[in-house]
């Protein structure tokens, strides 16, 4: 037992000291409570310009508490689980609670039977962590000799969750992966692309890193994007988003579902459940038991066991993901997991034949822009992407504008891509979509 653990808790396993902490929230008072208690260690590898700069192990503890008294809620985190520090964070979080106003929605997961649940290693392999490591850097130098990995970072982290509420609920959480990002340029004399990024998760260490997630393709890319040139003039037409870049429209859809815009009364899609909310030929998951991916979870922020769920299938919405507090809120079902973990399923048209039906239009591989409009509307720039005309990519686009509305685009689509992306918490195609203003 570490020696953080001190006085009555020296003798508790780790499973038991949330049940401590559980004991003294009703002891000081409060009328539903729940404790989650989270321990893990990283291991992580840096290169930093090129050369190795860093392994590290660093181990982390937590304990979260909450608590619900006269329908008043406190909760509270800390990162020391003495005794002193959890009976002293018992009596703050049960001030905290008096102090709040009163919300008949608040509330705890009933009564569960008990589990356990775990995925992937426990422990790295370290040598094949580093092998790995030095063998993408000599991939990358060369095969494209004129991109910098400017910094690469592997880890690999693992760790227990114990979640337990005064319902009795109790679920053990244990597992591990591997994760790899790296962050590039590419310069050829005085010209110089942008940054870009990429990076995915895995359970294991069997296959080269730049076969991982898009890393290939996006160093093929980069080194493409040396030199650039505008789109010849503004247009509408079409746009294929790559599954680099997907989550920044498909976000628009999962904040209209959740809690903030269904309690609030903005949700654009509050009495769609059953209706078309996008084209047919979109279907997403929520994946998170899903042996396909690396990430994933088993309980819900909530207190619940989490379920895989179609949110939209055929372009239907199945399913809000609302919390237990945000069902209470609005009077809707609670939602079967926490979102993330995200699959859409990939279509029947290669890539390749999808460009090919591109008048003209851009493959978007990067964009940066702010939040969407409560209504979906959408304007920004897209980086390291490609201008499309009569059926070929043409070449490198400097910064160009796209905009439109996402509410629209998604009716919009055009087809999927058979071929897809698996970057470990999420696998995504290629969407082509129409109508889009490209200036």
């Amino acid at each position: 037992m570490p020696s953080q653990y001190w006085g009555s808790l020296a003798h508790l396993r780790d499973a038991e000291i949330p049940d401590y902490c559980i004991e003294q929230l009703i002891k000081a008072g409060g009328d539903k409570v729940q404790c989650v208690y989270s321990k893990g260690e990283k291991r992580e590898l840096n290169v930093d310009a090129g050369e190795f700069s860093l392994f590290r192990t660093t181990a982390n503890h937590g304990i979260s508490l909450a608590v619900i008294k006269d329908q008043k809620k406190g909760s509270l985190s800390i990162n020391k689980i003495n005794q002193e520090d959890i009976d002293e964070s018992v009596a703050t979080v049960l001030t905290m609670a008096a102090s709040s106003m009163p919300d008949e929605a608040y509330d705890i997961s009933e009564n569960q039977p008990a589990k356990s649940f775990s995925k992937g290693p426990t422990e790295p392999e370290l040598e094949k962590m580093y092998n790995r490591m030095e063998e993408f850097m000599d991939f990358s130098g060369s095969t494209f000799p004129t991109t910098i990995i400017e910094q690469a970072i592997m880890d690999f982290s693992a760790g227990t969750s114990y979640y337990r509420n005064s319902n009795g609920v109790a679920f053990d959480e244990t597992g591990g992966s591997y994760s790899f990002s790296a962050m590039f340029t590419s310069k050829e004399g005085e010209d110089t692309s942008s940054f870009n990024s990429a990076g995915f998760s895995s359970l294991d260490m069997d296959n080269p890193l730049h076969e991982g997630g898009s890393i290939k393709r996006l160093l093929k890319e980069s080194a493409e994007h040396v030199r650039t040139k505008p789109v010849p003039k503004k247009f509408t037409g079409d746009i294929i988003v790559t599954p680099d870049c997907i989550m920044d429209f498909i976000g628009f859809f999962l904040g209209n579902i959740s809690d903030y815009r269904l309690i609030a009364g903005t949700s654009l899609f509050r009495e769609s459940i059953g209706e078309a909310i996008t084209n047919g030929l979109l279907t997403l998951h929520s994946t998170p038991l899903s042996d396909d991916l690396s990430g994933g979870y088993f309980v819900t922020g909530d207190g619940y066991e989490a379920a895989n769920a179609t949110i939209i299938e055929q372009g239907i919405l199945k399913t809000f993901l609302l919390s237990l507090y945000g069902s209470n809120k609005t009077g809707l079902k609670r939602g079967p997991n926490s979102g993330g973990s995200l699959i859409i399923d990939s279509g029947k048209t290669a890539l390749n034949d999808i460009v090919k039906s591109v008048k003209q239009g851009v493959l978007l591989s990067r964009f940066s822009g702010g939040s969407p409009s409560d209504n979906g509307d959408f304007s920004g720039v897209a980086k390291n992407s490609f201008y499309i005309e009569d059926g070929e990519i043409q070449y490198p686009i400097s910064e160009t504008m796209v905009s439109g509305n996402i509410a629209d685009m998604f009716h919009n689509i055009k087809d999927i891509s058979e071929d897809n992306v698996n970057f470990g918490d999420e696998i995504f195609p290629w969407i082509h979509f129409g109508g889009i203003t490209v200036s």
